[in-house]
């Protein structure tokens, strides 16, 4: 059994897995998402949108699918809550109103800040992201009630992630790797990042927060709380409370998950 203690990697210190009591762990998987209008004023040209944690229409922490029909492009708007997203499938634009198109594809990452004035657009037979917000309620506004936040967009194709090995086989073969891509992993810090795991992969995922959100990205797993599940792109499973996760991934596919946390983790390889 390899332990990875993600926190510690970057120090190389040996950290020994922590016991965590299992908290009940909740597995969505894509085919039960359920689907609703993102925007209904829109209509029949809205986005549709499943929620996979959380309340959008809330004031608490939520993470949703958007699924965008080819062709779409949004009326210039804002929102008043700043949200990250993650392509799943298809093509996605998302920039200022004038931009030239630059369409990510699946494992780009992208983030919009409140009171900023863009468009999204999707191009693509299947065009799916995971977007998350911190605190809702996530709602759609004119350009007219604009504001700088300060906080300023990111778009990052997936060409331009930058991995980090965090296990490896005898032979030198990647078995995990990470991507970081915001907040701090450490003990009472939220976090966003992105796991990599290779074909055949048989591990464990330690989560010892209080919050753990995984999303499937790429690939397709199974996961011990699923009951006979695969569970493809656009999948959730998460749990509040500290949780341990068992992952079996595709013989044949590259895996990458996303995490959000508030706190570190763990990948266990091996049973």
């Amino acid at each position: 059994i390899i332990v990875i203690a993600i926190a510690a990697v970057a120090s190389g210190c040996a950290v020994q897995p922590r016991a965590v009591n299992s908290a009940p762990v909740q597995v969505v998987s894509y085919s039960e998402v359920q689907w609703k209008a993102l925007n209904p004023a829109r209509g029949d040209m809205s986005p549709r949108a499943g929620t996979l944690w959380g309340d959008r229409n809330a004031e608490v922490p939520t993470g949703f699918l958007a699924k965008f029909k080819d062709g779409f492009s949004s009326p210039a708007h804002i929102h008043n809550v700043t949200y990250r997203a993650v392509v799943i499938s298809g093509g996605i634009h998302n920039d200022d109103p004038k931009a030239v198109k630059m369409w990510m594809g699946k494992g780009s990452f992208w983030t919009q800040p409140k009171g900023e004035v863009h468009i999204t657009a999707a191009r693509g037979k299947t065009n799916i992201a995971l977007v998350e917000i911190d605190n809702g309620p996530y709602l759609v506004k004119p350009p007219a009630e604009a504001f700088d936040s300060g906080e300023r967009p990111v778009n990052l194709d997936a060409s331009n992630i930058v991995w980090l090995p965090i296990t490896q086989q005898s032979t030198q073969n990647e078995i995990a790797s990470i991507a970081y891509l915001w907040g701090r992993i450490q003990q009472g810090a939220w976090s966003g990042s992105f796991i990599k795991l290779a074909p055949g992969f048989v591990g464990t995922i330690e989560a010892p927060g209080t919050t753990f959100h995984g999303v499937v990205i790429q690939g397709e797993l199974a996961h011990g709380s699923s009951k006979g599940k695969t569970l493809k792109p656009g999948s959730y499973f998460g749990a509040d409370g500290a949780s341990l996760h068992e992952i079996t991934t595709s013989p044949d596919l590259e895996t990458i998950i996303y995490i959000r946390t508030n706190d570190r983790f763990r990948v266990i390889v091996g049973g």
